[in-house]
């Protein structure tokens, strides 16, 4: 099995008196100031290679290290201090990693309320709506161009040149219950998970799926749930109103497209 080890800096100069080693891409190295970021975000640099003769202060079996977008998770084979996460973002012009648990997060950002900020922080970007919606998202007061474009899958989509990135498929609790029942909506979710970001968004609260008329009480929450189930790549998530849901739809798609979008700019130069 595959292990996470944390080792001493053997550089007594150094203000990072720890050394990580990830079992990803070869292995991932950093000097850090904590072997386990329990109270704080610990601060992480880039190690070019590890040293000989390292004295080995744990190592770790590791049930999961994955790269996704820009962040690696780290879940470990151990009863307390298992999971953990590292951020790869930028400050004040330059690029840090910050090495976080669930809980350090929250507490480093208690109930932060932001309607107003910039989907992670792009300043002007194109949302692709499918020329057959009828009523598209006109994100309003966002920096966002929208374009129509007869879309295969999805109704709301980021695209680099004719690659799409990630869509988003909008839904009323009405087409919802339609769509359930038909069983169009399995069919939908296939087609989105055969992209690298997918999503159902729904305008309107999960519980009025048990308000709803001419079918047995819990049918339709089992069939969501057959089909989350069965398509774990593509959430099916509820917003409470078409307000919210357009609000998450721009989020959505704006994370897609910063974390994803360079990659596919890249394998196309390439």
């Amino acid at each position: 099995m595959e292990t996470f080890v944390v080792a001493l800096n053997p550089d007594a100069e150094s203000s990072l008196p720890y050394l990580l080693r990830l079992p990803l891409e070869g292995g991932v190295l950093l000097k850090t100031r904590e072997t386990w970021p329990r109270a704080n975000r610990a601060y992480c640099h880039p190690l070019d290679e590890w040293p000989d003769g390292a004295e080995i202060v744990e190592e770790v079996p590791v049930k999961v290290c994955r790269r996704r977008g820009s962040a690696i998770d780290l879940v470990l084979d151990r009863g307390i201090n298992f999971r953990s996460q590292f951020v790869y973002t930028r400050s004040r012009g330059r690029e840090v990693i910050l090495w976080q648990t669930a809980k350090v997060a929250r507490k480093a950002r208690p109930g932060v309320r932001v309607p107003k900020r910039r989907a992670s922080g792009l300043d002007h970007w194109t949302v692709t709506v499918d020329t057959r919606e009828r009523y598209p998202y006109r994100f309003a007061e966002r920096p966002v161009t929208t374009e129509r474009r007869a879309l295969s899958v999805g109704d709301y989509a980021v695209m680099v040149g004719d690659f799409v990135v990630a869509a988003v498929e909008r839904k009323t609790m009405e087409n919802l219950q339609t769509d359930l029942v038909s069983g169009s909506l399995g069919f939908a979710m296939a087609e989105l998970s055969g992209l690298s970001a997918a999503a159902v968004v729904v305008e309107d609260r999960y519980t009025a799926l048990f308000k709803a008329k001419y079918v047995e009480p819990g049918f339709l929450p089992e069939l969501v749930a057959r089909l989350q189930v069965r398509y774990p790549r593509v959430p099916i998530v509820f917003c409470d109103t078409r307000k919210f849901a357009e609000e998450w739809t721009y989020r959505f798609l704006g994370a897609a497209l910063a974390e994803l979008g360079p990659a596919i700019n890249t394998s196309e130069e390439e």
